[in-house]
């Protein structure tokens, strides 16, 4: 049973729950429903481990070939890809159903968008184009857009800046991860920025995402979503996090420092949802 957990890659839905909850809390001004946060949390989790099952499913073949991958269930041929597959539409309906009961047709749209993205287009095309990691990113700022309808039922300036704010915090998270992981994703001949374009281009990209990052997060504030002690801890996280991806330029060891960018970046985005909860306007 412990391998059908692991095929929904259970640390990506628990860094995506957490950004629902920024999301859903952001859109509470007028008190929090816990029910609906409860509704919410466990239909979304259940969509998203079944789009990971899936995915793990489709680029079962790279898996085999990268360190990091090579002894999940589906690569060691441990679960059967027929068996997996049931999983995963099981996993799905009770998602969308749940999700469907609970909230609001927009919500469960939004949900729908995120899934296709993630299964049908980055799964499907991350092996075979350099714009994978963009793919990517938009199907990783879907979580905190689900949390945030569910409350508001609408897409306004505030979902937008939260999406802005994940899709450019993902760009530079990724990039590290290919710098820190270079050689299984050279192994696995996927087309990652730092190994088609060169480390250089790939660093240039990350301090451009991240100063981007950094003027999106301040958006949140200065339209009024949220106070000033959220815009101090996170323009101070965020100024660290620029600084260490300059000094990338100089480094002498090119995947510790991916390693460390990496770590940097989970804290980055851990701080932005902590923090929202209790700094909200």
């Amino acid at each position: 049973m412990i391998n059908y957990y692991l095929l929904t890659k259970p640390g990506i839905l628990f860094g995506n729950l957490v950004t629902l909850a920024a999301g859903f809390f952001l859109a509470s001004k007028n008190g929090f429903d816990l029910l609906l946060f409860l509704a919410t949390f466990i239909g979304l989790g259940f969509i998203m481990a079944s789009s990971c099952v899936l995915n793990n499913d489709i680029n079962s073949e790279s898996d085999k070939k990268m360190e990091r991958t090579k002894d999940r269930a589906l690569a060691k041929g441990i679960i059967a890809r027929q068996s997996a597959l049931i999983f995963a539409i099981l996993l799905g309906i009770i998602g969308f159903v749940v999700l469907y009961a609970a909230t609001n047709p927009l919500t469960v749209i939004v949900a729908g968008v995120g899934f296709f993205v993630y299964v049908f287009l980055y799964s499907f095309w991350k092996c075979h184009t350099i714009y994978g990691t963009a793919i990517g990113s938009v199907a990783g700022a879907i979580p905190p857009i689900v949390g945030y309808c569910a409350v508001s039922n609408r897409l306004d300036l505030g979902a937008l800046i939260l999406f802005a704010i994940l899709v450019l915090w993902q760009m530079p998270h990724f990039f590290s991860i290919a710098i820190y992981r270079f050689d299984d994703y050279t192994r696995a001949n996927i087309p990652v920025l730092p190994i088609v374009k060169g480390m250089h281009k790939a660093k240039v990209h990350m301090v451009i995402y991240i100063v981007a990052f950094m003027i999106a997060c301040a958006m949140l504030t200065f339209f009024g979503f949220t106070g000033n002690i959220y815009l101090g801890l996170t323009t101070i996280v965020a100024a660290a996090w620029l600084f260490l991806c300059i000094s990338g330029f100089k480094t002498l060891d090119d995947q510790l420092w991916g390693k460390q960018m990496f770590r940097l970046s989970l804290f980055m985005i851990m701080i932005l949802c902590v923090v929202i909860p209790f700094d909200r306007v």
